[in-house]
């Protein structure tokens, strides 16, 4: 199942912030008396009972105020609204009912999303402060004291207990994960449907067309494949591009964690390499995911592949080991090479090195360029050892790991490169120290 993602809207000065901080365990929100403190989206990883989710706090919703910033906070709740799979409402009962209530009730009903109603401020949990909460028309009102943690195991198991409710994104046993991330409007649905060879996902030339995540199960090499679009469908309905920047995040970062091996789709008849296109680049190296970089469009490509390689490099230093290739999900150039590259890169992500080629490999490093001193010790290295895959996770033994510093660090991981074919996967050097083993 997809990590859901869970809203948490109201009017001004309920209490969403100190929920949302108290839920997350720290202080990402910002916490004042003052409405309107909070105007954009802000998001946490959180779990309740082995289960994860994404939580997402919002602006408060006031028809009645003279703030400037009041209609686009409007618009941010509105969209966190749609995008969620779970909402939570809160209100405040010292207050009661108000009518401001009254009017995010009726969004949420018309929204369809599944809704918990949550009222806050009830520090001496006076359950029957609830009941006029009912008028709603949102079900049962969970009384809660956030400032006192009263409460809050009711409503996250009210929250958890709607994700048995969601679409499950199981790919089975055996199954290769293949997600397909990039920016809006590369053409990462055209990419799949070429890939598959049939029209499953949606193809429109509308920016953000694609919502939530399709798998799409397929055969390759004899071997089963699942592909996962950053998609989902959203038809003959208006798409805002802040729904587009700010969600495409989270639905991003959720299609990655859930991959075995990422495709990283550009735009090639763009004329540069964009910032997204870096950050999404780095979401999927800081997740330790093997990758292949795929340059879309480049029937209208403008330069050459040796140039736009080059960009690549410059742009993508943190990730030198990046396997590009160029094609046109429009003609079909080129793409019949993509999966082959996406099983070379996961299979190197898979591979185990033996501890005797390993540590010959360091020993060769270390004649060539010995670790500095500091304060006039030397690094005194043991022996180096590979402890995971995917990727492949390599722990080199020291008697001080402080001794090793990060340049030392890329100089090893660039030797091993060299010796060893690791294209298309980051790897981790972990450097343990005496005492430690």
């Amino acid at each position: 199942m997809h990590k859901p993602i869970v809203a948490v809207v109201g009017r001004p000065n309920v209490g969403k912030s100190s929920f949302f901080n108290k839920i997350c365990q720290k202080r990402i929100s910002i916490v004042d008396d003052t409405p309107g403190v909070t105007r954009d989206r802000i998001y946490a990883d959180a779990e309740w009972s082995g289960h994860s989710f994404t939580l997402v706090d919002t602006g408060g919703i006031d028809d009645s105020s003279v703030d400037s910033f009041q209609k686009d906070i409007k618009k941010q709740a509105q969209i966190a609204i749609r995008e969620a799979d779970v909402v939570v409402f809160i209100v405040d009962g010292r207050v009661g009912v108000t009518a401001n209530d009254q009017e995010v009730a009726e969004l949420l009903q018309r929204s369809k999303t599944p809704v918990v109603l949550v009222v806050n401020k009830l520090d001496n949990f006076e359950v029957e402060s609830t009941y006029e909460f009912y008028s709603l028309g949102l079900g049962q009102p969970y009384p809660l004291s956030v400032h006192q943690s009263k409460g809050l195991g009711d409503v996250l198991d009210a929250i958890v207990g709607h994700f048995k409710d969601l679409p499950q994104l199981s790919a089975g046993e055996g199954v290769t994960k293949v997600a397909i991330v990039g920016r809006p409007n590369v053409g990462k649905s055209s990419l799949v449907n070429r890939l598959i060879g049939s029209d499953r996902v949606v193809v429109s030339d509308v920016e953000g067309t694609t919502r939530d995540a399709v798998l799409v199960p397929f055969a390759y090499n004899k071997k089963d494949y699942a592909l996962v679009d950053t998609a989902g469908l959203r038809r003959q309905r208006p798409v805002e591009k802040e729904s587009v920047e700010g969600y495409s995040v989270l639905r991003t970062l959720t299609a990655i964690e859930e991959a075995d091996v990422v495709i990283i789709v550009f735009d090639g008849s763009e004329e540069c390499v964009t910032e997204q296109d870096v950050r999404i680049a780095g979401m999927v190296h800081e997740a330790g995911k093997p990758s292949v970089i795929v340059v879309n469009k480049w029937d209208k490509k403008s330069k050459s592949k040796e140039e736009f390689t080059k960009r690549l490099s410059i742009d993508l230093a943190f990730m030198s080991y990046f396997k590009v290739i160029f094609v046109s999900a429009l003609t079909g150039a080129g793409t019949g090479q993509v999966m082959a590259m996406v099983e070379e890169a996961y299979s190197n992500a898979s591979k185990r090195i033996t501890t005797g080629l390993l540590n010959d490999l360091l020993h060769d490093a270390i004649l060539n360029y010995e670790p500095p001193a500091r304060n006039g010790v030397r690094v005194k290295v043991k022996y180096i050892t590979q402890a995971s895959t995917n990727p492949p996770t390599f722990v080199l033994f020291v008697n001080d790991a402080k001794l090793i510093n990060f340049s030392y660090r890329r100089y090893l991981e660039n030797r091993f490169r060299e010796r060893l074919e690791l294209s298309g996967t980051p790897i981790k050097i972990i450097i343990k120290g005496k005492g430690e083993e």
